[in-house]
Formats: C-alpha cells, sequence, structure tokens
C-alpha cells in the first residue's frame, strides 16, 4: 500500500513540476522576470511543491523496496 502511494506522489510531482515549467514560459511570466528580473511567485511555489513532492515520492519507493 506504501509503495503505491509514493508511486503516486512521485507522479504527481513530477506532474506538478512538468506543470510548472510550462508556466514558466508563459507571457505573465515573462513580463513578471522582465520587470523584476524573478518569475511570479505562483511559478516559484508550483515547480518548488512539484520538486518536493517528486523527492518525498521516490524516498518513499526507496524505503519500501525490500532489502537484500
Amino acid at each position: 500500500m506504501k509503495k503505491s502511494l509514493s508511486l503516486a506522489q512521485c507522479f504527481a510531482g513530477f506532474v506538478l513540476f512538468v506543470y510548472g515549467v510550462s508556466a514558466s514560459d508563459s507571457i505573465g511570466t515573462d513580463l513578471s522576470r522582465f520587470f523584476t528580473g524573478s518569475p511570479t511567485e505562483k511559478t516559484m511555489w508550483i515547480l518548488i511543491g512539484g520538486f518536493a513532492a517528486g523527492m518525498i515520492g521516490a524516498s518513499g519507493l526507496i524505503r519500501s523496496s525490500p532489502s537484500l
């Protein structure tokens, strides 16, 4: 059960990270980057959240694997 939840979280983190990368190429983010020098906060939180969820899911997969 834990392995399937970890796999789902890893997949959700990957999807969220890909969504954040595509959001970083949007017009709003380009304008924000032009005026402030950094992307929008929403884009940054999506990228950070996706990366964190993927890493937590991956660590759950590694820990739930049987040891030899």
